[in-house]
C-alpha cells in the first residue's frame, strides 16, 4: 500500500510542476531560466516514476491489469 501512497505523491508532483511551469510561461513569456528548471524537475520525476514503477513490478507489489 505504500508504494502506491508514492506512486500518487510523484504523479501529484508531476502535475504541480506542469503547473509551475505553465505559470512561468505566462507570467514571464518563457524566457525565464526558472522554465528550464522547472522543465528538468519534470523529466526528472518522470524517469524516477518509471523506474520506481518498474522495481515495484519487478518486486511483485504492483501487478499489471490485463485488457480483455
Amino acid at each position: 500500500m505504500l508504494i502506491k501512497i508514492l506512486i500518487v505523491v510523484v504523479l501529484g508532483a508531476i502535475v504541480l510542476s506542469l503547473f509551475s511551469g505553465l505559470f512561468h510561461l505566462v507570467k514571464e513569456e518563457g524566457r525565464s531560466r526558472r522554465m528550464v528548471n522547472v522543465l528538468t524537475v519534470r523529466i526528472a520525476l518522470s524517469v524516477a516514476l518509471f523506474i520506481l514503477l518498474f522495481i515495484a513490478w519487478y518486486a511483485g507489489l504492483i501487478t499489471p491489469h490485463h485488457v480483455r
